[in-house]
């Protein structure tokens, strides 16, 4: 179970991934480009200083960071599929100790995409072992 502290980053997370629609942010390439950032790491650590800036800082870190690989021409996911994915994406790093990068590999955001209507409604634990048996068969 997860504690106070880890539910709100999660929910700051998955607030941060709506805003990268607000700020025409292609989806899958906002997702990939955090989830592989240097951003994404510090919010994986034990305690950082980034767990307390909130989204907009951060968004404004990734845009600063990562420009290059920040694309606006694609598609956006919609806001419940966008905040779905963030704050999964970090309450699985809570719930298994894996990196983002290591989450992202096996869950892409096309995968979230897909899989956010059958699996929304799951306990995340629930969502998050469905995702990981699925990567797992496919890469046996």
């Amino acid at each position: 179970m997860l504690d106070v502290f880890e539910l709100t980053l999660c929910d700051m997370q998955g607030k941060l991934f709506e805003m990268s629609a607000a700020e025409g942010f292609s989806s899958e390439s906002f997702i990939k480009t955090f989830m592989l950032s240097d951003t994404a790491v510090d919010l994986d650590k034990t305690f950082n200083h980034m767990q307390w800036a909130g989204q907009g800082y951060i968004i404004d870190r990734l845009k600063e960071q990562n420009a290059d690989t920040l694309a606006t021409n694609g598609d956006l996911f919609d806001n419940e599929t966008l905040y779905w994915s963030g704050y999964l994406y970090r309450y699985w790093h809570f719930y298994t100790g894996e990196t983002s990068k290591e989450i992202y590999k096996q869950a892409p955001a096309s995968i979230m995409r897909a899989m956010y209507l059958m699996y929304h409604t799951m306990s995340p634990e629930m969502a998050i072992d469905r995702l990981k048996e699925s990567y797992a068969r496919k890469h046996k």
